[in-house]
């Protein structure tokens, strides 16, 4: 057995150091969220005497959450979804081609990840405003779809190469198409990156605020992270709701990530082993 050192309390006193830094945040939220306003000016970090819920009330009534609600999730399981379609299936012509076509288009959308979505702010939204989809939330679905399309074709390309290819050649010689193949041999190997996929590219989607502001602002179809900004004034907040707000939203973010992360452990832990 290891003898207990100076290294392993060292380390232990690290580890207890980064865990309290990532839990400080989820400390704030509870603590500023289930007070009331003056004992929050009195004690910001201060320990809630009681659950008053007159914050996560107001937020929901006065913040319109429930409808915001609503809208996010529309565009979040959209764009998830399509995501995941495209991806798949330009990932599965990556992973496969030997060609030198292949190859190159692969790494022009890999090098869009390293492209900062604001160079193109301008040029997109006058693209959108022509086409008559600004105030509209399929913009934001589009845009959400390509923004993460990159990380999603290189999460799934680096997967589908880890899958021998004697599973399709054996299809193939059952008679079955490509697009049977596809379907029905690979899309059900693709669980595990799939589950990463959901989870990364559904938080990204969730948490946007930029986008949503500037295309659907003023309408009534904003988003979760645009209501709850509206408690932000110009010479004030109202903190209580806008952490109310804040907790209120990542409930179907942690929903997302229990549902899915046993296949974004698998997929990071070993993958697929022939």
């Amino acid at each position: 057995m290891n003898r207990y050192t100076w290294r392993t309390f060292l380390l232990e006193i690290v580890m207890v150091l980064v865990t309290a830094a990532f839990a400080f945040p989820l400390w704030m939220l509870i603590s500023v969220g289930f007070r009331t306003a003056p004992e929050v000016a009195q004690n910001p970090m201060g320990v809630p005497t009681s659950f008053n819920l007159d914050n996560f009330t107001g937020a929901w009534t006065e913040g319109q959450l429930g409808s915001a609600f609503i809208v996010s999730i529309a565009i979040t399981v959209t764009s998830v979804a399509l995501l995941v379609i495209c991806g798949a299936a330009g990932s599965y012509y990556f992973a496969r081609s030997r060609g030198a076509a292949g190859m190159r288009w692969y790494a022009i959308i890999a090098a869009g990840m390293m492209v900062p979505f604001q160079i193109g702010l301008l040029p997109l939204y006058r693209i959108m405003s022509s086409i008559g989809l600004t105030g509209n939330p399929l913009a934001i679905i589009l845009i959400s779809a390509g923004v993460h399309l990159p990380l999603t074709i290189i999460l799934y390309t680096g997967f589908i190469r880890q899958i021998p290819a004697e599973y399709e050649e054996a299809a193939r010689v059952d008679g079955a198409s490509s697009f049977q193949i596809f379907w029905r041999v690979l899309i059900p190997l693709l669980l595990p990156v799939t589950g990463t996929v959901v989870i990364l590219d559904g938080i990204g989607v969730w948490n946007e605020f930029f986008t949503p502001l500037l295309y659907l602002g003023g309408t009534d179809l904003v988003t979760i992270p645009v209501r709850i900004y509206g408690f932000v004034g110009e010479y004030g907040a109202d903190w209580g709701k806008v952490f109310a707000g804040l907790v209120m939203a990542s409930l179907p973010v942690l929903l997302l990530f229990f549902v899915f992360q046993r296949y974004m452990i698998k997929s990071f832990g070993s993958g697929l082993k022939g």
